[in-house]
């Protein structure tokens, strides 16, 4: 009776998992705000787009450290601290924008809202994969296929809320949705009792144990881990990259194509487009992690860097919208599929028992390519895509190579 309502238990937590993550993804549709702050403000392009460099690195900043922070305090105390914060980074965003002050949006959406992020983030993760043993890659994907909905959301919502009542109340709106569903969906959050286990479940041998872990000072001296880090890092620049020019690429495109020169209508149609994309971007993350558990976490990374490696050589060659949003759509499902399985395969790889710490501090990969894609993209316009390739194509060789590291004998 008991593990029945251990087994109910762990569904709500999923089911709040992915309502929070839901919101945390909402900051992927940043490029819907930032051609109406530089036209209100006069900012130019990397001064703005340094805002989501600064908030992507939080991210994975806090992540890392979060993920420490969940082994000792639990899920529901850094969970709620992280909807805290990031609520209240989107409402001095709103701030920011009234009074001009990109130094104030720097550090509101940037630095308090990027912590918070990191912070709620990485706690579902480290909680699931614990209560979620026989289907970790599922799992996993479900949850962060939440934080690649958000941006759809956002991208769907947003243009419409900033025609209507401008960038500084757009973001006071959602400041308060985020206040209310981060924390809410924290409270939800708690670990499972010891060496629990799901009812006829057996760990398979190709999997660690929780008696097989290793601890994060032993894991991080196995090239292992610094592989999985490199392979997280180069999808991740690549795909950040890629979303944080994508509603003004979105833009060029149905403008030449069609003809349409209103700014308005083209960030309607770029939200759009961005939104669509966004979807796969969810979907790629279930996708993928349901695919890992069938077929293997090395396989899905090796078959996402090549097929990746060849659309980003393809693209800059596509004269259609549809074919556009096609591809726009494959490349950010592959984004996100390896945010989703990447957990699984550090789990698989280390084990779950330390997993917060090994795999939150795994994410300072995301701080690093918060930088490094964006600052591509905007510095880069005429090669970014091929030197996004080239980055894929070192990751797949990456994960043809990789093998598990030596694991510690069971008692």
């Amino acid at each position: 009776m008991a593990n029945e309502r251990l087994e109910s238990k762990r569904w709500w937590i999923a089911i709040a998992a992915v309502i929070m993550q839901m919101s945390l993804g909402t900051v992927y549709a940043w490029s819907v705000f930032k051609k109406p702050l530089m036209t209100a403000h006069a900012w130019g392009e990397t001064e703005t787009q340094v805002t989501f460099m600064i908030c992507i690195g939080m991210i994975g900043i806090a992540a890392a450290f979060g993920g420490a922070l969940v082994d000792k305090k639990g899920p529901r105390f850094v969970a709620t601290l992280g909807g805290i914060l990031f609520g209240i980074g989107t409402l001095l965003a709103g701030l920011a924008d009234q009074t001009g002050s990109i130094v104030l949006l720097y550090l509101s959406f940037g630095f308090v809202g990027g912590l918070g992020n990191g912070f709620g983030y990485v706690t579902p993760i480290a909680t699931l994969i614990r209560w979620f043993p026989d289907k970790r890659g599922l799992v996993t994907g479900l949850a962060v296929m939440g934080f690649g909905f958000g941006a759809f959301f956002m991208g769907k919502i947003a243009p419409a809320l900033l025609n209507s009542t401008g960038v500084a109340s757009t973001f006071y709106i959602f400041g308060i949705v985020f206040l209310v569903l981060v924390t809410g969906s924290a409270q939800f959050f708690k670990n499972p009792p010891k060496d629990w286990l799901p009812a006829g479940f057996t760990p398979p041998a190709t999997t660690a144990s929780a008696a097989q872990s290793l601890r994060f000072d032993e894991a991080i001296k196995t090239p292992q881990w610094w592989m999985l880090w490199l392979m997280l890092c180069l999808n991740i620049s690549a795909g950040l990259g890629l979303l944080s020019q994508l509603s003004p690429m979105a833009q060029d495109i149905v403008g030449k194509t069609q003809g349409i020169t209103d700014a308005k209508v083209l960030a309607l149609a770029g939200g759009t487009i961005l939104a669509i994309a966004s979807i796969f971007n969810g979907l790629g993350r279930l996708f993928w992690a349901w695919l890992s558990d069938a077929i293997g976490r090395k396989s899905v990374f090796i078959a996402m860097f090549i097929t990746q490696a060849i659309l980003y050589i393809v693209l800059p060659r596509i004269g259609s919208q549809f074919l556009f949003t096609v591809i726009a759509c494959y490349l950010l499902a592959c984004y996100g599929g390896g945010f989703a399985t990447m957990p699984a395969f550090a789990a698989d790889s280390f084990g779950p028992a330390y997993i917060g710490r090994v795999y939150g501090i795994m994410l300072t990969a995301w701080s690093v390519a918060g930088v490094v894609g964006p600052l591509v993209f905007a510095q880069l316009k005429g090669i970014a895509l091929y030197v996004a390739a080239g980055l894929l194509i070192v990751g797949f060789l990456i994960a043809l190579v990789y093998k598990r590291p030596q694991l510690k004998q069971a008692v």
